[in-house]
Order: C-alpha cells, then sequence, then structure tokens
C-alpha cells in the first residue's frame, strides 16, 4: 500500500492548494491520503472532491500542535470528522494565538539583526491565520539570507535560536480527547523530532502519556526519519503494540526531504494504521 498519511497544503504551512496536494500524491502512486494541516481542516473539503474525480481514496486528518513539557509535538487525527463541532472550536482556540507568536518573532529576528520579517512572511501565508515558521523561512530564503529553510530553522528559527518563541499549544491529553471525539484515530507524528529534548526515560513517558489518554499510532515511517529512525520507532511500536504509520510530512518540492508518496514502506510485520481506517 502506498500510503501517505501526512502532508500539508496552503490552508496551513504548504505550497500547494488541497486539490493540488491531491494530484501529486495520485501522479506519484499514492492510493490512500490523508491532508494533514496543521490545526485547520478547511482543505478537506477540496482535497475529498479531487480525489473523487480521480478515484482516489484520502482520509480526512488534521495535525494539531501539542506543549508537553515545554516542548512543541504535533499528534495527527487520520479520519476524523471535519464537521465535528468540539474538534472545529478546539481547533479554533489553538489557532488563535498564531498572530501574537508571530509578532513576537518578528521582534526576535529584528533583535538579531533582520527587519521587516512579519510582513516578508505574511506574503508567503495564503492563510494570514496560519503564519507560521516556515513563513518566516521562506521570507528569509527569498530575501537571499540563508540558502534554504532548513538553513533557516537551524541558525534562526530552532529551539535555542534568536527568533524562536515559546508558545503554549494544546495540552497532549486534550489533543486526543479531540480526536477521539471526533471519530478518528491519534497518531504520534514524526517522533525523531522530539529526541533532542526528550530522550530515553522522557521519550517513554512521552508515549505512556499519549497511550494513556488513547492514542493508538505512530509515525514509523517519516518524511525526515533516517533508515536507522524507521528501525528505532519500529521497535517501540512492536513493544508498544501501537499502529503504524507514514508520512512524508511535504509542504513544497525541494524543502520537503521526500516527496509525497515516496515515502519507504513499513516494516511488514507492523499493522499499519489504515487497517483500521473506515
Amino acid at each position: 500500500m502506498n500510503a501517505d498519511l501526512h502532508c500539508h497544503s496552503t490552508v496551513s504551512d504548504g505550497c500547494l492548494e488541497p486539490a493540488a496536494i491531491v494530484r501529486r500524491a495520485y501522479d506519484n502512486g499514492v492510493k490512500l491520503l490523508a491532508l494533514t494541516d496543521h490545526d485547520e481542516m478547511d482543505g478537506t473539503a477540496e482535497a475529498a472532491r479531487e480525489a473523487t474525480a480521480l478515484g482516489m481514496r484520502v482520509v480526512p486528518g488534521v495535525e494539531i500542535s501539542v506543549t508537553y513539557r515545554e516542548v512543541t509535538v504535533h499528534v495527527v487525527g487520520l479520519d476524523v470528522d471535519p464537521e465535528n463541532l468540539a474538534l472545529r472550536a478546539n481547533l479554533e482556540r489553538v489557532r488563535s494565538g498564531r498572530e501574537e507568536r508571530a509578532r513576537r518573532m518578528a521582534d526576535a529576528l529584528a533583535r538579531a539583526g533582520l527587519a521587516g520579517t512579519f510582513s516578508g512572511a505574511r506574503r508567503f501565508a495564503r492563510n494570514p491565520a496560519m503564519i507560521g515558521r516556515a513563513h518566516f523561512a521562506r521570507h528569509l530564503v527569498a530575501s537571499g539570507v540563508m540558502p534554504d529553510v532548513r538553513t533557516v530553522f537551524d541558525h534562526f528559527l530552532a529551539h535555542g535560536k534568536p527568533g524562536f518563541v515559546p508558545h503554549h499549544w494544546a495540552d497532549l491529553e486534550e489533543a486526543v480527547d479531540w480526536i477521539r471525539g471526533a471519530g478518528g484515530i491519534a497518531v504520534m507524528a514524526h517522533p525523531a523530532r522530539y529526541c533532542r529534548r526528550l530522550s530515553g526515560a522522557a521519550l517513554d513517558r512521552l508515549f505512556d502519556v499519549f497511550t494513556a489518554a488513547g492514542g493508538e499510532g505512530m509515525e514509523v515511517v517519516a518524511g525526515a526519519h533516517s533508515p536507522e529512525e524507521v528501525q528505532r520507532f519500529a521497535t517501540l511500536a512492536r513493544r508498544r503494540g501501537l499502529l503504524a504509520s507514514a508520512g512524508s510530512d511535504f509542504h513544497e518540492e525541494g524543502e520537503s526531504p521526500v516527496d509525497i508518496g515516496r515515502c519507504s514502506p513499513l516494516p511488514p510485520d507492523l499493522e499499519p494504521v489504515w487497517s483500521r481506517l473506515t
């Protein structure tokens, strides 16, 4: 099964419209797709219409921003009801702090000698309510400050760098509860990303809280996971009895480590999350 259950459109911080994401996935041989924009589901209807026209299967998804012990982690909700009123209201609450955070990021970057980044980032945000770090990074690349988005993050936007601004998103338990309440499956996104700040017992504790709250899956295969990290998290999925997911986390050609639909396959002994999707 060529399944890609993590990607982004212009509704959040991707560079392609939802229909274009679906067409790219279809052209790359994807059989099952989930559009998982950050804290936003307004692209799901457009994606579903395009998928129907192509004869391709799409399930509604979302990626919820979570703060866990002052670390930002992401939980993907798969096969959620996009019209669930509680989910939509809670996602709106999570989104509400984004502009204020962006202005604080711009102030921090100005103190580091980079003026005018808020207006610059806004030009890259098709959805102004969803302005985020990726839009700042694209502005700085377009301005010639850095050669690529990854380098911008490494020098300015990652934790501990001059433009990083802490922000409290949803709590882990409540994000999982919102997903389950909307009929979906909660999946821990790209777990290798958290290992820099949560390692050993702290990472185990993250999964203790996640599974106790009702989390059922983990992205074993993710766009930024190395082969060694795939094996590490495959082992963790086996040990904890978690469903295994795969997603490119695609945002834009040349920016994302892996194109949509081009992830490596899951280890064959794991139970794929799509075996539980309706």
